[in-house]
């Protein structure tokens, strides 16, 4: 039972650690801030505003020692949502580990590892996919000989859903995802065929279940016979144990609605009893997100409601008690069986495209997940898909959980990141410079050579090296990557003759070309759900869209809007940094001469930010509460129009 946790800094997340073990929580799942996902430290210019913000700064050991003060390593299970910089945060780990005399072999716990799922929903890559593969599979093959207790890669479903996968795509690219992982560690000739059955049965996954409880537990039973087949037939495991499908789940966020936010725990518990009312296709570990995080970071009463809806399921009810009661239904056994037969159909496609990595670099999965999810939203839209509270049953009674005296969430101090900078400008300047400096030309000198990055990583956290120094020293072996956004393949094929459709003509009149509409995500920020739906909904009604990616400089972005002579720039910030992010575009732009140019953010952003956006020049301000995408390129034609008039 776990919560997914980590803010501000390493001694507030380990407060909130200890908080929450002492309640009954039976282990930790770590959320890293977005600078240690993409390899940054805390100074970097692309960190300023994300520190702390989504996750725990981790930047060298000593933040790894508070950050598990007075926890014991050795009694420990630790889950770290982490992906490009997995092999240096398990480095560290490690490397704690030896300082307190615990030995490797003694540590339990997993790294996500998954970087394939990367390109496709959270966008916390760094290096290109080869190199990124090779990395992941330096981390299997070192734990699978020093820490026989680790799962070296938890291959995520979870993160495609939320980008809008179908059930079916949700099971075939997750699978197909472990496939080329596993291909690869065959490929690397660092173990051997008997290896090959222990590195299959050391595979663990990470599940998405959302409120369609039938088909979600169709879903997880198809994944476990799919990977049992997998096992047999593709890499031969002989072992029934070591072909199981062992997963942990957090429940649908994407189904958390800013609209009555008191609805989501009904959606998180029903999700939760997805994962584990089938004995057979149960979850091993549980993690549940909080009622409000539509809102904003949750506080650790709101951390503690989800865990005892987890220990409520568990030890008040009898669903623990009984074999799987879905045993014999031939509802379920259907569904599943279409299930299996359609991912395997859709996992064909992928490897003819030359297996997911392949699939992945033309664009092909991330084109199939924007139009699936444009599908979604539109259902939504247009009521065809129904939300309570958002596009039926909208009236509502204030709600007191969401409107007393204080803010339904968590808020960092933004003090807090010139603090975290400070520390660690103090901490570079207390180092032996020399021994920092050799650690990072071994690391260097192992990605070259093609030798297992982790013990020259193990060696680099030892002497102190930083998140930021170590992944640049990767940088200058395996260079950066931008991923393709899927737009261009991609259509929601919106009417001709809808009203967004009318009045992007009229501009196109009065202009003399199409309204040009610049789409950017300023700052880490590498979930672009809403930002792709939005660039697609204006190009289809027929505005020009300059849709530049994840990870960009507020200079970038009014560079861009200067070069491409746009109308209007819309931001996409979920990370809660949408205060100095819009401000610092906003500035960028004035200094480019563009200070009358519109510009309009998207994200969960709280009312008293909102109004405070709007203060400082920003002309609207679009939450997960505005689901009409129709609405929203309406509204960005009316700003455009009165811009220019």
């Amino acid at each position: 039972m776990r919560t997914y946790a980590g803010h501000t800094s390493a001694a507030a997340s380990n407060e909130l650690f200890r908080t929450n073990l002492a309640k009954g929580q039976t282990g930790l799942s770590v959320a890293f801030d977005l600078p240690t996902q993409t390899g940054y430290d805390s100074d970097h210019p692309l960190a300023r505003g994300e520190v702390g913000k989504v996750g725990v700064p981790v930047r060298h050991i000593a933040d790894m020692e508070r950050l598990f003060a007075q926890i014991p390593l050795e009694r420990m299970n630790t889950s770290m949502t982490i992906n490009a910089t997995a092999p240096w945060l398990l480095a560290l780990y490690v490397a704690l580990a030896r300082k307190r005399g615990v030995k490797e072999r003694e540590l339990a716990g997993t790294t996500q590892n998954d970087i394939l799922k990367e390109y496709l929903s959270r966008g916390t890559y760094i290096f290109p996919p080869a190199p990124s593969m090779r990395l992941c599979t330096d981390v299997i093959t070192y734990t699978l000989r020093e820490m026989p207790r680790w799962n070296p890669i938890n291959v995520c479903s979870y993160h495609l859903q939320e980008a809008g996968a179908k059930p079916v795509e949700e099971l075939a690219i997750c699978l197909a995802n472990a496939i080329a992982v596993l291909d690869a560690v065959a490929q690397s000739g660092r173990v051997s065929a008997a290896e090959m059955q222990e590195v299959f049965g050391r595979v663990s996954f990470f599940v998405n279940a959302g409120t369609r409880l039938v088909e979600e537990v169709c879903k997880l039973k198809a994944f476990v016979q799919l990977w049992d087949e997998i096992g047999r037939e593709r890499y031969g495991v002989e072992d029934p144990k070591l072909r199981r499908f062992r997963y942990g789940i957090q429940v649908n966020s994407l189904n958390l609605t800013e609209q009555q936010p008191e609805n989501n725990i009904a959606r998180i518990v029903i999700e939760a009893l997805a994962a584990v009312i089938s004995r057979d296709a149960r979850a091993r570990a549980v993690q549940l997100p909080a009622w409000n995080e539509a809102l904003g970071l949750p506080r650790p009463w709101d951390q503690q409601w989800s865990l005892r809806v987890q220990q409520i399921l568990a030890y008040e009810t009898d669903l623990l008690e009984h074999e799987d009661i879905f045993a014999g239904s031939k509802v379920l056994e259907r569904r599943v069986r279409e299930m299996v037969e359609d991912a395997k159909g859709l996992m064909a496609k992928i490897e003819a495209q030359g297996g997911a990595v392949a699939a992945i670099e033309s664009g092909f999965v991330k084109a199939m997940l924007v139009a699936s999810n444009a599908a979604r939203l539109r259902e939504i839209e247009e009521g065809r898909r129904i939300v309570v509270g958002v596009n039926r049953f909208t009236e509502s009674e204030p709600s007191p959980l969401a409107q007393s005296g204080a803010a339904p969430f968590l808020e960092v101090d933004p003090a807090a990141e010139e603090a975290e900078i400070a520390e660690l400008r103090a901490f570079r300047a207390e180092r032996q410079a020399g021994a920092v400096k050799e650690a990072l030309a071994e690391l260097r000198a192992a990605a070259q050579s093609g030798e297992n990055v982790m013990p020259a990583s193990i060696a680099a956290a030892e002497v102190g090296v930083t998140t930021g120094e170590w992944a640049d020293a990767l940088r200058a072996v395996f260079g950066e990557y931008r991923a393709p956004t899927g737009i261009s393949r991609s259509s929601q094929a919106r009417p001709a003759g809808s009203e967004a459709a009318r009045l992007v003509g009229k501009l196109t009149e009065r202009l003399g070309g199409p309204p040009r509409l610049l789409v950017g995500k300023p700052g880490l920020d590498g979930h672009s759900n809403g930002a792709e739906q939005i660039a697609l909904a204006a190009r289809d009604a027929g505005m020009e869209v300059v849709y530049m990616g994840i990870r960009t400089t507020p200079a970038e972005i009014a560079q861009a809007a200067v070069e491409e002579g746009v109308h209007l720039v819309g931001l996409s910030v979920l990370s809660g940094s949408h205060r100095e992010l819009a401000l610092a575009v906003i500035r960028e732009l004035e200094r480019a001469g563009l200070g009358d140019l519109p510009v309009v953010v998207g994200g969960i952003v709280p009312p008293a930010d909102r109004e405070w956006l709007r203060e400082r020049g920003v002309r609207a301000v679009y939450t997960p509460k505005d689901f009409s995408l129709e609405a929203i390129v309406c509204d960005l034609c009316r700003i455009i129009e009165a811009t220019v008039s």
